[in-house]
């Protein structure tokens, strides 16, 4: 095994990683990425542990399949031949299996056709090829069938294409019909039961092997991880007498997957070895559990350790930067997809892509599109989704005509996005004719999501008995989100008996929702049924629904700044309160009037305006104007919508102070300039 480290100091590049908190501040630590050139290993292991030992290679699916050289197989005439002619073999063998990891299938079938003399290696090579190629199991059955001695690498090679060409009951038959099975055979008829949820199958399979070995124990961990029974895979985990780090990544993942994260940190720890995929799964565990601080943290981790970071690593991280809006984090990442020369990944261009579109970079987003040589469809929803995002409806759209002018072919998410395009827009008409061209034009059926964005598109432009209706029609039971999407058109449009029934609905389906008690207590405030609203409080505390705190932050030379409503604890608090009172003098003599409806409090009018003042959006642009030099951006982000007044405001504010304020709340960017936003109020 090739030794981590390297007496050649590689080249450094410094990234930092911060943690967003729930503290008022937070300073981002720095560490130092060494480039691992050494460790092209896929395991990283410390640098005293032993070699691993020459091991048989074990068929398990034809995506890694290995073949065992036997030169003693000679499957032409049995004429003597020099060792001149055997060297010619060897080298065209390893010639056809060099084309079939490149995917070159025809050249590889030109050297075997040249062959004169061909071995069972030889013949299994070129079946391998067309066995990993979809679709050719009429030649792949061809080539075994003229194969004049086929072995059981033959038949676990035509066993793992039935796997792959059809269902696994076909393959089964002709498991059944091998006329010798190594464990090898086993353990890929196993793994096709368990890779189609079939764990029932998989499990009477497992008790009749003859032999298991750790590929077996880790197929059915996995599957069990799988299908989603964690209990039976923890059991067998518990009683496997050999783990290989398959099965330990497998366990990682179940707990990760139900959010069992203590547990998924304990076993992590205690590996006795971790590959690639075991860190990948951690990271990407962090953060699709909420917790992307931990993920970059244990990125740097992994990056100490010498390993070496792939497409998976790099689009977890930068998911990570994406939920965390931590835009310089994200640049940082950029940097080291060129030092890894993984630029030419369209996996990890697009996750470059969708993380500048989050973090409120539309411009560089643009920039790395049009640069990219290849993009599939996932690229260019990426990019569509970006622009409505950020209010561009129209470019979204041009950018959906080109798509489909360059022949890629949309799906569901394509139209999601396309219908937040018109959403953003104000695009009421041209929403509903992409909604009922997707099936027809497309052959893509309507799911949950795009009858949300329907309901909010129609229910923004005042259509509120139509958004109603639409939700009766739904070929399926309607979640949660769409009675909450209508629920929160109702309190723009003020519609009290249509928000009545939005948030009996959402609350049925939802007792424990905080947005269903706090929309309604809105449209009860905005209507001024103070009554009303106390007693959805009321119900609130009864049924122990906890609203979820509304904060902004802010990152400001690599450190991260939240702040709440009414905020008491920021050190800087006196310096930015006299900013807000300094602009809101100049906001009045403006024009600007505060928004009174948006202090949901039974207070004076004198006491509602202070409220307004001190909300969390207000106090980070106050900070920011602070801070951050003329000529750059000020980056807000938010946890909840954008209030009104705020919005209102923040116009006065871009105009006032010359500068450009971008905030992104929870549905979308706002682009403030000049006094203008580029939502044109329409939000």
């Amino acid at each position: 095994m090739t030794n981590l480290r390297n007496t050649r100091k590689p080249p450094t590049l410094v990234l930092k990683i911060f943690p967003h908190s729930t503290h008022q501040n937070s300073a981002l630590s720095s560490f130092t990425i060494q480039i691992p050139y050494a460790n092209q290993n896929r395991e990283a292991v410390p640098v005293n542990f032993p070699s691993r030992p020459q091991q048989e290679t074990h068929l398990v699916s034809t995506s890694n399949i290995e073949l065992k050289s036997t030169p003693t197989q000679f499957c032409n005439e049995s004429k003597p031949f020099d060792q001149r002619e055997f060297g010619n073999i060897i080298k065209s063998n390893k010639l056809i299996t060099s084309y079939i990891r490149a995917g070159d299938l025809d050249s590889a079938r030109r050297v075997f056709e040249k062959m004169t003399v061909r071995t069972t290696v030889t013949w299994n090579s070129i079946l391998s090829g067309y066995a990993k190629m979809p679709g050719k199991m009429k030649e792949a059955c061809e080539v075994f069938e003229k194969c004049p001695e086929p072995d059981s690498c033959s038949y676990n090679i035509m066993l793992s294409c039935y796997l792959h060409n059809f269902d696994v009951d076909a393959a089964l038959e002709f498991f059944r019909k091998m006329p010798v099975k190594d464990t090898a055979s086993w353990n890929t008829m196993l793994s096709g039961f368990a890779q189609n949820g079939k764990m029932r199958e998989a499990h009477e399979l497992f008790l009749v092997m003859p032999e298991k070995n750790s590929v077996s124990w880790s197929a059915m961990i996995s599957g069990y991880v799988k299908c989603g029974d964690l209990d039976m895979a923890v059991e067998l985990f518990e009683v496997a007498p050999v783990k290989s780090v398959v099965a330990w990544t497998a366990m990682v993942t179940g707990y990760m997957k139900f959010g069992k994260i203590e547990l998924a940190e304990k076993l992590f720890r205690e590996m006795p070895m971790k590959n690639l995929v075991t860190w990948n799964t951690m990271i990407s565990g962090y953060v699709e559990n909420c917790q992307a601080e931990e993920g970059l943290k244990l990125f740097r981790s992994m990056i100490g350790y010498g390993v070496r970071p792939n497409p998976s690593s790099l689009c977890s991280v930068l998911l990570g930067c994406s939920n965390l809006s931590a835009l310089q984090m994200g640049k940082q990442v950029h940097q080291l997809i060129y030092k890894f020369q993984l630029y030419n990944d369209t996996t990890a261009a697009t996750s470059l892509v969708s993380m500048y579109c989050k973090c409120g970079n539309l411009g560089d987003a643009w920039k790395l599109f049009i640069e990219m040589a290849r993009k599939d469809i996932v690229t260019w929803n990426a990019m569509i989704a970006g622009y409505a995002q950020h209010g561009a409806g129209l470019k979204a759209l041009d950018l959906f005509d080109r798509m489909r002018n360059e022949g890629a072919k949309p799906d569901w998410i394509t139209f999601v996005a396309v219908l937040m395009a018109c959403n953003h827009a104000g695009l009421v008409d041209l929403g509903v004719q992409y909604f009922n061209s997707m099936a027809r034009d497309y052959g893509v059926a309507a799911k949950p999501d795009h009858y949300t964005c329907m309901v909010d598109l129609l229910g923004r432009a005042g259509r509120l008995v139509e958004a109603a209706n639409l939700i009766k029609e739904m070929p399926f039971e309607p979640h949660s989100a769409i009675f909450g999407t209508l629920l929160g058109a109702c309190r723009i449009h003020k519609n009290l008996v249509l928000a009545e029934f939005a948030a009996k609905k959402l609350l049925d389906l939802d007792p424990t929702s905080a947005a269903g008690y706090v929309q309604l207590a809105n449209v009860y405030a905005a209507t001024n049924r103070w009554d009303h609203v106390a007693k959805v409080r009321r119900s609130m505390k009864t049924n122990r629904v906890v609203k979820t705190p509304g904060y902004s932050w802010i990152e400001v030379k690599s450190v991260v700044h939240e702040f709440r409503s009414g905020d008491r604890a920021h050190p800087e608090l006196a310096s930015i309160h006299e900013k807000l009172f300094e602009l809101d003098r100049k906001m009045k003599l403006a024009g600007y009037v505060p928004d009174l409806n948006f202090a949901l409090h039974d207070v004076g009018e004198e006491q509602k305006q202070q409220l307004l003042l001190w909300h969390s959006e207000k106090l980070a642009i106050a900070f920011g104007l602070i801070k951050v030099p003329l000529g750059t951006p000020i980056r807000i982000f938010k946890n909840l919508r954008v209030c009104g007044d705020c919005h209102h405001a923040t116009k006065y504010i871009s105009a006032i102070e010359k500068r450009e304020i971008i905030v992104r709340d929870t549905t979308r960017f706002h682009h403030f300039k000049g006094g203008v936003c580029s939502c044109g109020d329409y939000w």
